[in-house]
């Protein structure tokens, strides 16, 4: 059986066009990871990407996340409710000067109450503090069925498209 998955690939070209969506709480915090942690790294890729079945990385040695994590040029961040990690993002800057949203998602129990929206606005504000040029992200129509609504309330705009059967 195959199946149609259209990517949507979107870009933000300048800081004000950023629709923030505020914190939810005064118990909302999003800290860098400070020291490379691939097994971190690794927990939340395969906890945030289960459902919406990222599998690139599913495969990856220990030694292949360390090289990814400790790359100088990506950050990783995490959000805490209560001091409770709900999520995370990963952002890379670019040779371009562009940084892209690399990864972005809230662990499964946390989908639902109004988290997306600010873990995005600071993964955002995170890639314009790193100097941008452009921010960019790509999703496709197997991740959370609200992730591009997401995106474009936020302000990224669609630049490229495509549909692919697999």
């Amino acid at each position: 059986m195959s199946t149609q998955v259209v990517t949507y690939f979107l870009e933000m070209t300048d800081p004000s066009q950023l629709v923030a969506s505020p914190a939810p709480s005064n118990d909302w915090s999003v800290r860098k990871v400070g020291l490379p942690c691939p097994e971190l790294n690794r927990f939340f890729y395969y906890e945030v990407g289960a459902k919406w079945r990222w599998i690139d990385r599913l495969d990856w040695t220990d030694d292949r996340w360390l090289s990814y994590v400790g790359r100088p040029d990506l950050e990783t961040w995490v959000a805490y409710v209560s001091g409770t990690p709900v999520g995370y993002f990963e952002i890379e800057s670019q040779p371009s000067g562009d940084v892209q949203l690399i990864y972005f998602g809230l662990l499964p129990r946390f989908i639902g109450r109004g988290w997306g929206g600010p873990l995005l606005t600071a993964a955002i504000e995170q890639a314009w503090q790193m100097g941008a040029k452009r921010v960019w992200v790509h999703t496709c129509s197997l991740d959370h069925p609200s992730a591009l609504t997401n995106y474009q309330a936020r302000g990224f705009k669609i630049f490229e498209q495509n549909t692919k059967t697999s």
